[in-house]
């Protein structure tokens, strides 16, 4: 494919406005979907080709497919929102497009041009602008952009055919009755990923992987789970589906990408964000003593987690084999609000945006 240009197909049957707007009055989280979706084609000497918008439907896939047999398939997660002039906004776009480009080269799959991944979002956004919900609050209409290998066989090598597909899924705010503060279930025997394999690429795989730990974390009464690094089992890295911050009374401090770390576009636009409102961000390594250490004399103010979904969630307490320990009183923190806020604010267009973090549909 030569060009982003994305063949119009839209439905002849789209949902009444009656009843998007009942689902968008509670909308939940990846529960529905708008009318459309894009899908662009790539073959093994041909490149990318057949970009098109069509009616939301089911896939019809072989029961030989590669990617249901060898797992190759990548995702992206990104939101666009309402801004103050009833116009529509999406948040760092570009990013992600560079990130699914790292997860298609790790995984041995092509890499979908950026401006192509940034045009198919564009496309299904304009065409279902009005599933994004109205402005106020948090809540948004979430893309999500994937692409799954369609070779039909069994031997095990990268296919030589993919299918990349953006849906889009309108989603309330994360904390409808006001931000919550997670429980945190530190796993010490299962990792999520290691030095040299997948854990920077986004794909199914990693999250398969991190179910039978979140079920543990529930089991033990906690909301997520956190993991340590896979060498020294000391490290912490992040949590099931989202990275940690921490903050001390002088720095802001991320766990640094070692390779099994996802580097997520929110902990990326905090680093940032932190800095523009005065902290001394930083990324670097905080092992479970000094968490627990560092919690009990004082000197770690608060800990958060970050990701698109929830954006900044609070931690308000830790347990683990050996003990547990609140965190911050088991409130949230006054910077880990603070920045909350400021990130929200520039998604929803009420306050500056100094970095053209926001992608304006045109």
């Amino acid at each position: 494919m030569t060009t982003t240009t994305i063949e119009l197909k839209p439905s002849a049957h789209p949902l009444s406005d009656a009843e998007r707007e009942a689902i968008l009055a509670n909308p939940g989280f990846g529960r529905h979907f708008t009318d459309h979706m894009v899908t662009i084609k790539w073959t093994e000497g041909r490149g990318w080709h057949d970009a098109e918008l069509v009616p939301y439907a089911p896939l019809s896939l072989d029961p030989a497919n590669m990617t249901l047999h060898y797992a190759q398939e990548i995702f992206e997660g990104l939101k666009a929102y309402r801004q103050p002039d009833g116009s529509v906004a999406v948040f760092r776009p570009e990013a992600n497009a560079e990130r699914f480009q790292r997860s298609a080269a790790r995984l041995a799959m092509p890499e979908l041009p950026v401006e192509t991944f940034i045009a198919a979002c564009d496309a299904l956004v304009q065409q279902d602008k009005a599933w994004v919900p109205a402005h106020g609050g948090e809540a948004s209409l979430y893309l999500r952009p994937f692409m799954i290998a369609t070779e039909v066989g069994l031997g095990v090598k990268p296919a030589n055919e993919y299918l990349f597909i953006v849906i889009a899924s309108p989603a309330g705010a994360y904390f409808p009755g006001g931000v919550k503060p997670v429980s945190i279930w530190l796993s010490e025997d299962r990792v999520r990923a290691v030095p040299g394999g997948i854990g920077a690429a986004k794909t199914g795989g990693n999250y398969a992987a991190s179910l039978l730990a979140q079920a543990e974390a529930a089991a033990h009464g906690c909301d997520q789970v956190a993991y340590l690094d896979a060498l020294e089992h000391k490290w912490v890295e992040e949590l099931g589906g989202m990275n940690l911050y921490f903050v001390y009374e002088d720095r802001i401090v991320t766990p640094e990408l070692t390779g099994s770390l996802l580097a997520g576009i929110t902990r990326d636009s905090l680093l940032k964000l932190a800095k523009d409102l005065g902290h001394q961000p930083q990324e670097g390594r905080v092992s479970i003593d000094d968490w627990r250490r560092d919690t009990e004399n004082g000197t770690l103010k608060e800990v958060f987690a970050c990701g698109t979904a929830a954006v900044i969630t609070p931690v308000g307490r830790v347990k683990c084999a050996s003990g547990e320990w609140t965190q911050s009183g088991g409130e949230p923190g006054e910077v880990t609000m603070r920045l909350r806020e400021s990130l929200l604010a520039i998604q929803t267009g009420t306050a500056p945006d100094p970095h053209a973090w926001m992608h304006p549909l045109g």
